[in-house]
């Protein structure tokens, strides 16, 4: 008994990228802020081989500014590649979920916050467990601003290391 095969088609090869002369990088980066974003689109599908992330222009640019460079004086080195990948295994053990759990962004200890309010300069010293207003301790900076204010308020906004879209 004799079993038919399909003729596989031929995988095409893929995509070639051209290589970036030092010498037209910078050009190519200032260039990227005044790129419309189809532009900057078209550029990512010649720099990429793929498809452009649907995200904002300020990604594309940063990340289109990183390949330029990339293409032009080479990426990182293979050791690199696995060396970071090693701390990055010592960190999380592997578990991707933690990957995405965001760190803990709290200022350095011995950090002061000053604020002004009503006229009234606050001041703020971060502490290993907290913070410290007035001589005395808080756990959190939304108390504090509480304290301040007598209303509540988010303390990263109110002491502006927060912005209303929520980057610092």
């Amino acid at each position: 008994m004799t079993r038919a095969t399909k003729s596989k088609a031929a995988t095409p090869p893929p995509p070639t990228i051209a290589a970036i002369l030092p010498a037209d990088v910078l050009g190519r980066l200032a260039a990227l802020k005044t790129t419309g974003t189809p532009d900057l689109k078209q550029q990512w599908r010649e720099l990429f081989a793929a498809e452009p992330p649907p995200y904002n222009r300020r990604f594309l640019e940063s990340r289109l500014a990183y390949r330029i460079q990339e293409l032009a004086y080479g990426g990182l080195k293979a050791e690199t590649i696995q060396r970071l990948e090693a701390l990055g295994e010592q960190l999380d053990g592997g578990n991707p979920v933690l990957r995405r759990i965001r760190g803990d962004d709290k200022p350095i200890t011995g950090t002061r916050l000053i604020r002004e309010y009503q006229g009234v300069e606050h001041s703020v010293t971060v502490l290993h467990d907290g913070y410290e207003y007035q001589g005395r301790p808080y756990q959190s900076l939304s108390s504090i601003a509480r304290a301040i204010t007598g209303t509540r308020w988010n303390g990263w906004l109110f002491f502006g290391l927060k912005n209303r879209r929520g980057t610092a």
